[in-house]
């Protein structure tokens, strides 16, 4: 299938038509969608490089879509808006938005930016790619992962710890419940810290399930953040590889 560059999401159909004609004059390959739904289907059938989001998209919210769409994917998400006020600004950035461009905007300019957040993207990836093709991917499941001398206990942070032996997560010494996916996947990224683990190796070794996509994975990671993170929305020991997987920072270096 296809990649999609841009897909801009405004329920403005003259603005968003004009847009999306206007990149693809640019080779930068660009659709665009009017509504709320339309934007969800949309994105559960396509690949899609770049958000560029309204907020106002009739009766709904581009917040709202960018907080689910944040729950399943990890695209770059550039949200466009006649509304000015720094509230919508800094809220707009604080839900996982990664720029906001006041309208009315020259399209050339706004190319330019979505250019250089696809170049830095497509760099990203690259170099998170050649990291997951290095010797410990070679190597299988074979990766130096945490120090676990005992072989029990897996020190994640200084406040977190996970005891293999009886498939306990503890927090601030509190224990937190984990499902059996999610000790599983837990499990997969600390044996694999410090280096790239792309989402096609996680759905394979973890799931061992073809029918399993990126969405169940991208949930199953917001629920390992919210019980583990200190802020899930800043998480500092799972971190997202745009376009690629997860890498979990092995202690001491969080």
């Amino acid at each position: 299938m296809e990649q999609i560059k841009v897909l801009m999401i405004d329920d403005d159909e003259v603005i968003a038509a004009s847009t999306a004609e206007y990149f693809n004059m640019f080779d930068v390959k660009t659709e665009y969608v009017t509504g709320f739904d339309e934007a969800e289907r949309f994105l559960e059938t396509h690949p899609v490089s770049l958000l560029l989001l309204d907020i106002n998209l009739g009766d709904r919210s581009g917040f709202d879509l960018c907080r689910k769409v944040r729950e399943k994917y990890d695209m770059p998400i550039l949200f466009i808006s006649a509304r000015t006020s720094d509230d919508d600004v800094l809220i707009a950035l604080n839900i996982g938005g990664d720029d906001y461009i006041k309208k009315p905007f020259t399209l050339s300019i706004l190319l330019a930016k979505v250019k250089a957040v696809l170049d830095r993207y497509e760099k990203a990836r690259e170099a998170a790619v050649m990291a997951a093709a290095g010797p410990d991917t070679a190597a299988g499941n074979a990766g130096s992962g945490l120090k676990d001398p005992s072989g029990v206990i897996l020190m994640l942070t200084g406040t977190v710890r996970l005891n293999t032996d009886t498939r306990k997560l503890f927090k601030d010494g509190e224990q937190i419940s984990l499902k059996a996916m999610e000790y599983k996947l837990l499990k997969y990224l600390a044996d694999h810290a410090g280096r790239v683990v792309t989402k096609d190796e996680l759905l394979r070794n973890v799931w061992d399930d073809e029918f399993i996509g990126e969405g169940t994975l991208a949930v199953h990671i917001r629920h390992l953040r919210e019980k583990t993170e200190a802020d899930p929305k800043d998480p500092q020991l799972i971190k997202t590889v745009w376009g690629v997987g997860y890498m979990m920072e092995r202690y001491g270096e969080v």
